[in-house]
């Protein structure tokens, strides 16, 4: 009987590369090497670095398995001719140096010859280092990725949603400190709020009540915006009538959406490609996660635990929703209905418990207007502030009652972990955003006396000056409430809750212990939580300036407060779900968002005519018509420019420069659709022929033995 030594490595044996399998008796006596190497495995040669042998080959056997120093000079100058940088190839630091050596002779000699090249790898370097720059100071990267190694890719997710809306806040932050409160100063000091004796055919409006202030007082109106902060900075109705400050208040507002929406777009564009890549498997098969997941870099035992847990959890979703698909594709005709029967009556349900939530936020609303007009209300502070509160404690009342519910419907449709991720994402910010909004239309109803321009309380003045004197200033102290009491909500659950829960879990042993200390961080509620959060700041922050400023401390206590629940309170989550959904689907309710809460604002400013008694567009038959008006002020030249842009001669050519863009990117990435289809059968069918080749040498193998 032969044995392994004996054969040779004869590749000639095989033929001449694509002429088909050799004859059987060429075949018969092949090593194991001969066949490894014709798998596609052995395309993985490369990443050993140039020159290393074949796995198998004679020199290596006879050192034991070891690799031999004798480079294979072919292979070497192939390999040593590779145009990527060499920090990018996974080779041993011998081999980069001679790879780095190579490529810093050849760029010297065609530098030498072209400028331009030179120029051009200057410039990408530069890039290089200004992405790793600007990605060193990502602020807790570390914080970040041990979450991500001990809790999930979901956690993590909303830690990195947290870390991007607080740049958002910073950023519209320094765009109203430098174009809202410098021009304020700057022109003069602002005059003071008027007096109850001012007054005007649109009513009167005194912010500041008479007398001295008491405790509840004072903590009424911090907790209510009213009082002293009325007239404050914080609210729209503190700042002067003057032509300049009203142009930049209100370019503030829409270079702070341009910003924050390009922003959004940037990082759900990057997010779709690790969805589109998820969903077609390229990423996420098995053979991916044991082979090619593993990061040689990794130094220290620490950071090899964090990468081992995220593997863990990356496998645990393919096992996961494999066997929810494979559930799914052994049901019978009658099961599959049943199904989806189920799911209808289950979404039936889910449109009732949405409207009975949307009713009780517009009558809690209009309930606390009526209310604030009794006597007994007005004589107890105490009683006043949880009046005007009523509306905030409804929407967050419906926001802790109904998420819960909608997570076990969720689970009774039979859907996998990430679709049903997806569906409670979207029903809860449903139902936040459109609380939200609900709660803003009975707020412009009370405003524009329910669109009745001629009714007695709105004739005019367009507005309802006599319960909303400066109604700006009232619906930015409505956001200001809900941002004050969405941040003492979470204290609580986090103090009263969460933290005794632990507690008891320490000191209460068996069942009950076990019980309490079950806590999984629920990351579809608290994403929700910041989406809400960011869109009552995009509403608010023209009716309150400074609104984004809050919003930024806010975030940064909300991080370190969720950081100590999560590490202290929390156990990783039983069932977890995929970080290419999160990275994709987040982004895009939180341009959602963005969206919704434009509608509000844009029609405040277009359609609504400002209060007569504050602000900066005082006088004005809208806030937009101030910017016509400092248009003609410009120089000719540039008041064409601006006109010419509103015009059709401008919109016609570029909607159709853009529909050519588009039918163009439309069909560039159709071909390039095409042509990944087709690399992918090639693949398949190059797969099928190494399997058929394998066979058939382990055929022809055991008749030569024989």
């Amino acid at each position: 009987m032969a044995t392994e030594g004996d054969f040779g490595w004869e590749p000639e044996a095989w033929g001449l590369p694509g002429r088909g399998l050799a004859p059987r008796e060429a075949r018969a006596g092949q090593s194991l090497a001969s066949v490894l190497n014709e798998l596609p495995s052995a395309a993985t040669l490369r990443y050993r670095g140039p020159g290393v042998l074949p796995w198998g080959s004679p020199e290596e056997e006879e050192e034991g398995g070891g690799r031999s120093s004798q480079a294979l000079p072919g292979a070497a100058q192939m390999e040593t001719q590779d145009p990527r940088p060499s920090r990018e190839l996974p080779w041993p630091m011998q081999a980069r140096r001679v790879h780095r050596n190579n490529q810093a002779r050849a760029q010297g000699a065609y530098s030498s010859g072209s400028r331009v090249g030179h120029w051009a790898r200057l410039l990408a370097r530069g890039k290089d280092k200004t992405k790793e720059g600007l990605r060193s100071l990502q602020p807790w990267a570390w914080t970040v990725k041990r979450i991500g190694g001990q809790f999930g890719a979901g956690t993590e997710s909303y830690f990195s949603l947290l870390r991007f809306l607080l740049l958002l806040n910073v950023l519209a932050s320094v765009l109203a400190a430098c174009m809202v409160l410098l021009p304020t100063w700057l022109e003069g000091a602002p005059p003071g709020p008027p007096g109850p004796s001012a007054s005007s055919p649109c009513g009167s409006y005194s912010p500041h009540s008479p007398g001295l202030a008491t405790f509840p007082s004072q903590l009424f109106n911090l907790l209510s915006g009213q009082g002293y902060l009325e007239w404050s900075p914080l609210f729209y109705g503190f700042y002067p009538a003057r032509r300049h400050l009203a142009v930049t208040y209100l370019c503030s507002v829409f270079a702070s959406g341009l910003i924050c929406l390009l922003l959004i777009l940037q990082r759900s564009v990057s997010g779709l490609k690790q969805t589109l890549l998820a969903e077609v498997g390229a990423l996420t098969s098995y053979s991916h996660r044991v082979f090619s997941a593993w990061t040689f870099g990794l130094c220290g035992a620490l950071h090899v635990q964090l990468r081992q847990r995220r593997i863990l959890y990356e496998l645990q979703v393919e096992l996961e929703e494999a066997g929810v698909r494979h559930r799914a594709a052994v049901r019978t005709l009658g099961q599959q209905a049943r199904v989806w029967l189920v799911r209808a009556l289950l979404n039936l349900l889910v449109l009732a418990l949405l409207c009975a939530a949307f009713y009780g936020v517009y009558w809690a609303t209009g309930e606390a207007g009526q209310l604030q007009e009794e006597a007994l209300v007005q004589q107890k502070p105490l009683l006043q502030l949880v009046v005007s509160y009523l509306p905030s404690i409804f929407i967050s009342a419906v926001n802790a009652v109904l998420p819960p519910l909608f997570k076990l419907i969720g689970s009774l449709e039979g859907y996998t972990r990430s679709h049903q991720i997806v569906l409670i994402l979207f029903r809860t910010v449903f139902l936040r955003l459109a609380s939200l909004l609900v709660l803003l239309f009975s707020l412009w109803s009370q405003i524009t006396c329910r669109g009745d321009a001629q009714a007695e309380a709105c004739q005019g003045c367009g507005y309802n000056y006599r319960e909303l004197p400066c109604w700006e200033t009232r619906v930015g102290q409505e956001m200001y409430k809900l941002l004050l009491f969405d941040l003492l909500t979470s204290l609580a659950i986090a103090l009263l809750v969460q933290f005794p829960r632990k507690i008891l879990c320490g000191l209460c042993p068996g069942a009950l212990g076990r019980w309490a200390g079950a806590l999984e961080f629920e990351v579809a509620d608290e994403v929700l939580g910041l989406i809400y959060a960011q869109t009552v700041v995009w509403v608010g922050s023209f009716f309150c300036p400074l609104l984004p400023l809050l919003n930024t401390a806010k975030f940064l206590l909300l991080f370190y407060l969720k950081k100590l629940t999560l590490f202290s309170t929390c156990s990783p989550a039983a069932r977890t779900f995929r970080a290419s959904m999160a990275s994709f689907f987040f982004p895009l309710v939180l341009l959602l968002g963005l969206v919704l809460s434009a509608v509000p604002v844009l029609y405040s400013i277009f359609l609504i005519q400002p209060s007569k008694l504050c602000g900066p567009f005082r006088g004005q038959e809208s806030i937009w018509a101030q910017i016509p008006e400092s248009i003609e002020t410009l120089p000719q030249t540039a008041q064409n420019f601006l006109f010419f842009l509103g015009t059709q001669a401008f919109a016609v050519p570029l909607l159709l420069i853009s529909s050519i863009l588009m039918a163009y990117t439309v069909a560039l990435a159709n071909s390039h659709g095409r042509l990944i289809s087709e690399l992918k059968r090639q693949i398949e069918t190059e797969a099928r022929n190494k399997v058929f080749l394998a066979r058939a040498v382990a055929l022809g193998s055991e008749s030569g033995v024989r």
